[in-house]
C-alpha cells in the first residue's frame, strides 16, 4: 500500500503554527514511508476563500520545504460532491431539515435548560411530503443532514489516542450542506479522501468528533477510511492555549529571522518524548518519526525554545547556503569567523561592521596606558600568522597581565564589545592598519 496524506487548508487565512505542524506531520509521515503527500485546497466557502491565500499557502510550504506531490482543489470538485450527494440522498442517508437558525437555536436552549445534550430531534423525518411540499412552496429552503446509524457503534484505532468509541445516538445528525446549496466541510472531506486514496489523516485533536461523524459516510460510500492520528493542540509557553499561536505565521517567524529547519526541527518532535536536536537536512527527523512516540498530554510551543534552536541550526550553515544574504564583501572566512555568535542570519551586517569599522569604542579609562602599549605592541607582530595570540603574549610578557585584564580591553578598544567571535579568527580580519588605529584612537578616548 502506497501511503498517502493531504494537508487541507482553508484559504481564508494564512497559515499559523499549528497549521505548519499538521503540514509538516503529514509531509513527514509520507516521506517516511515513500509514499505521497497531497495539497488539497479546501476552498468551498466562496466567500471568505481568496487566491491570495492559496498562494501564500503555497509559498509557505514551499519555503519550509514541504513540497507537494500533488495539488486539488475543492471548487473545482463540486460535480463530483453532487454526485455523491444525490447517491446517499436516494439511499436515505440523506435528509432536509428546515428549521431556521433562530428554530435550531432555541431548541438547544430549552434542551440545555433541562439539563439535556443539546442534540438535534430529527423533527425533518416526521415531516411528510405534504408538509415539506408546503413548506418549500412559501420559499422555506432546506439544509441537509447526514443521518448517524444509530444501531452501529462507531470505533477505530487512533494512531496516537489508540482505541476510540462513540455512541451515534449521542451526536446530532451532522449539517452537510447548507440552503444555499453550498457545502459544509464534513462530507466534501470524505468523499476526497476516498477519491484521493488517502490512507492517513493526521490532524488536531479538535477533530475526534469529526472523524466519528465522517466514519459513517465512508461507510455509507463503502469506502475504506483511512487510518487516523489526532495530535494534541499546541498550547503556549504558558499553559494554555494562546491567541499568539493563531497569529504567529510564516511570515511572521521569517521577519524574526527564524530558518525553515529551525521550525521543522523544532515542531517535527513538538509532542513527543525525543530531543529537539537542530537538523539542517531532515532525513534523521524522518528516520526516526512516528506516532508510537506522541503523547496525548498538549504539546507547549515555546518561542525561546524555537530562537534556540534557530542560533543551533545557523552554528551549522556552511557559507553557501546564506552568502545571497550576507552583506556585500563578506567572504567565507567572515561567516565562518562570526558564526558561532549569531541567532539569527541578519545578525551577521552588526559583525560585518564591527569588522570593516568605524566601532564606537566604549572609554578604556584607566587601560588607556595598557591599550597604548598595544598600540606600539601592534606594529611590531607578524600579521601573516596569528596577530592575535602574538599581540596577547607579547603584552602578557611586558606587563605581567593575564585573564580578563589581559583580553578585555583589547577586544573593546577593537571591536566595541564585550563579547563576540573568537578574536584570533576575527582580529585578521580586522587588519593591521585599522587595529591599530583603533588601539591609538582608544588609547586617547
Amino acid at each position: 500500500m502506497t501511503v498517502i496524506t493531504r494537508f487541507a487548508p482553508s484559504p481564508t487565512g494564512t497559515l499559523h503554527v499549528g497549521n505548519i505542524r499538521t503540514a509538516l506531520h503529514n509531509w513527514m509521515w509520507a516521506r517516511a514511508h515513500g509514499g505521497r503527500f497531497l495539497l488539497r485546497i479546501d476552498d468551498t466557502d466562496a466567500e471568505r476563500s481568496e487566491e491570495r491565500f492559496v498562494d501564500a499557502i503555497r509559498a509557505d510550504l514551499a519555503w519550509l520545504g514541504l513540497h507537494p506531490d500533488a495539488e486539488e482543489r475543492q471548487s473545482a470538485r463540486t460535480a463530483r460532491y453532487e454526485e455523491v450527494f444525490e447517491e446517499l440522498r436516494g439511499a436515505g442517508h440523506i435528509y432536509p431539515a428546515y428549521e431556521t437558525a433562530q428554530e435550531l437555536d432555541l431548541k438547544r436552549k430549552i434542551l440545555r435548560g433541562r439539563g439535556l445534550p443539546p442534540l438535534y430531534d430529527r423533527a425533518a423525518l416526521a415531516l411528510s411530503d405534504a408538509e415539506r411540499a408546503a413548506l418549500e412552496a412559501q420559499g422555506v429552503r432546506p439544509h441537509w443532514r447526514f443521518r448517524l446509524d444509530h444501531a452501529t457503534p462507531i470505533e477505530w484505532t487512533d494512531l496516537i489516542r489508540g482505541p476510540q468509541q462513540f455512541d451515534a445516538a449521542t451526536m446530532s445528525d451532522p449539517v452537510i450542506r447548507r440552503a444555499d446549496g453550498s457545502w459544509l466541510y464534513m462530507l466534501p472531506s470524505a468523499i476526497d479522501d476516498r477519491d484521493m486514496g488517502v490512507t492517513h489523516v493526521v490532524r488536531g485533536e479538535d477533530h475526534v468528533t469529526n472523524t466519528a461523524l465522517q466514519l459513517q459516510m465512508f461507510a455509507a460510500m463503502g469506502a475504506t477510511p483511512p487510518a487516523f492520528a489526532h495530535e494534541a493542540l499546541l498550547t503556549g509557553a504558558e499553559g494554555k492555549l494562546s491567541k499568539r499561536l493563531g497569529s504567529l505565521g510564516v511570515d511572521a517567524l521569517r521577519d524574526e529571522g527564524i530558518e525553515p529547519a529551525a521550525i521543522v526541527s523544532l515542531l517535527a518532535r513538538l509532542g513527543t518524548s525525543q530531543p529537539v536536536e537542530p537538523m539542517l537536512d531532515p532525513g534523521p527527523l524522518l528516520d526516526a518519526f512516528d506516532f508510537a512516540h506522541f503523547g496525548r498530554a498538549p504539546a507547549r510551543f515555546d518561542e525561546r525554545e524555537l530562537a534556540q534552536v534557530n542560533a543551533r541550526v545557523i552554528h551549522q550553515m556552511p557559507f553557501d547556503a546564506v552568502a545571497d544574504r550576507l552583506p556585500a564583501g563578506m567572504d567565507a572566512a567572515v561567516w565562518e569567523a562570526i558564526r558561532p555568535n549569531l541567532e539569527t542570519v541578519a545578525g551577521a551586517a552588526d559583525w560585518w561592521q564591527v569588522i570593516e569599522g568605524p566601532v564606537d569604542a566604549p572609554a578604556v579609562g584607566e587601560d588607556a596606558t595598557y591599550v597604548a602599549q598595544a598600540a606600539e605592541v601592534a606594529r611590531t607582530i607578524d600579521w601573516a600568522g596569528d596577530p592575535w595570540h602574538a599581540l596577547t603574549n607579547a603584552l602578557k610578557e611586558a606587563t605581567g597581565r593575564k585573564g580578563k585584564p589581559l583580553f578585555l580591553p583589547l577586544r573593546r578598544a577593537l571591536t566595541g564589545r564585550d563579547h563576540g567571535p573568537d578574536m584570533a579568527a576575527l582580529l585578521p580580519l580586522i587588519g593591521r592598519e585599522r587595529a591599530i588605529a583603533r588601539l591609538d584612537s582608544n588609547s586617547r578616548a
